[in-house]
């Protein structure tokens, strides 16, 4: 059996598919799963042991787009697959689908693209609380495949074989060691209405650096955000004076952006596709939340795994279609005041010291009942699986 899945964009909902693709591998053992993605995705799922192939379609205008689609759709057809699920529900996504040939095609009910697909599915509103994984996982109802759970089901990243080495370059360049407590910080999102303030950000990495001297705050940005990423830095070193040195900004890619994750001790940043790729590793996630609600967007893994929503509480535009600030004003995001998330991050940093005395077998009981009493905002689910081989074409 060949199966097609087609899902070109953005870095978190190309995350959110990863459950998909391991129960499909769970489902046809012997299936040949092929996914179809973007370039700027495409880290994301190139080194899935699940899969067998990516292919990569460049992200063009114009003749140069129509002569992509056209021999993309060549090479699709060519591979005879027999079902495609379009993951997406876009024009390309759904012209792709549709071209491949598969006999069993399935998809998103949408106006004017339905007719492409033998299966159609109803399509949640995004505004519904409900997350984007169960949101993506009623396309595999056609195919019989039971619901998902986050312990089992999490959304997962593996990382290509020189990234840990790249990131531990990257670190060392930033003046961190690998035993210093490393708070990462992605300060940048897709669009205004996922931004936090700069200089809430810039406080946060003064106190967090100030509370203890071994602490190494990283800070990362999208490519259009350097100078915005630069400028927080810049802010947090002059209030931090001579001790400014704890806090530097670091370009990275996506794979490089996983693995320094993995060994962090906390990861801050609003809803955008850096934090569910943060999501994918077992470290403690204070997650920023303007727009968007808990219940549609906090990581999906096993709920062992420290989560944290920090949000400005119930406002009567929330959530939106972040297509327009009718206050005008993103009350969404200023309304969240640093010290919350200042306090969210110390929650995160002490589940992880808890969790590595555990690994190491240290009695830590009483930190853990302290802990047990301390508030908490929102947690929600995340996890990790085990690599398996695989065959990448």
């Amino acid at each position: 059996m060949k199966i097609l899945l087609v899902r070109l964009r953005l870095i978190g909902d190309v995350v959110f598919t990863t459950p998909l693709v391991r129960a499909l591998r769970r489902t046809y053992l012997d299936a040949h799963l092929t996914y179809v993605v973007e370039p700027m995705a495409a880290p994301v799922v190139r080194d899935n042991p699940h899969l067998d192939s990516v292919i990569v379609v460049p992200k063009r205008s114009g003749l140069a787009r129509w002569r992509d689609d056209l021999s993309a759709a060549r090479r699709l057809r060519a591979e005879r697959f027999d079902t495609a699920i379009d993951l997406h529900g876009g024009p390309r996504s759904a012209w792709l689908t549709w071209a491949s040939g598969a006999p069993m095609r399935i998809g998103y009910r949408i106006t004017g693209r339905s007719w492409m697909y033998t299966h159609v599915v109803e399509r949640s509103d995004d505004l519904l609380p409900r997350h984007s994984v169960v949101k993506q996982w009623d396309l595999l109802g056609p195919l019989g495949i039971a619901e998902c759970e986050p312990a089992r089901d999490a959304t997962e990243m593996q990382e290509g074989p020189d990234t840990e080495a790249r990131a531990a370059r990257v670190l060392h360049e930033a003046g961190g060691g690998p035993l210093d407590p490393l708070i990462l910080m992605h300060v940048s999102a897709g669009n205004p209405f996922r931004r936090w303030p700069p200089e809430a950000f810039a406080t946060v990495a003064v106190e967090l650096a100030r509370r203890d001297p071994a602490r190494r705050v990283v800070v990362t940005s999208g490519p259009s955000d350097e100078a915005a990423a630069r400028a927080i830095v810049d802010r947090a070193r002059e209030r931090l004076g001579a001790s400014g040195a704890a806090v530097s900004h670091v370009r990275i890619d996506l794979g490089e952006l996983h693995a320094l994750a993995a060994r962090a001790a906390v990861y801050i940043g609003g809803d955008s596709g850096p934090m569910h790729i943060a999501a994918t590793t077992e470290t403690p996630i204070v997650a920023l939340l303007g727009p968007t609600l808990a219940e549609r967007s906090m990581p999906w893994r096993d709920p062992r795994w420290f989560a944290e929503a920090i949000d400005a509480g119930p406002l009567p535009c929330r959530p939106c279609r972040q297509r327009r600030c009718e206050p005008g004003d993103f009350r969404c995001l200023t309304g969240i005041a640093p010290d919350r998330v200042v306090a969210a991050a110390e929650r995160a940093l002490a589940s992880e010291t808890r969790r590595r005395r555990s690994d190491t077998g240290i009695d830590d009981s009483a930190s853990a009942e302290a802990a047990a009493d301390a508030p908490k905002r929102d947690t929600r689910e995340g996890g990790r699986t085990d690599r398996h081989g695989a065959h990448y074409a």
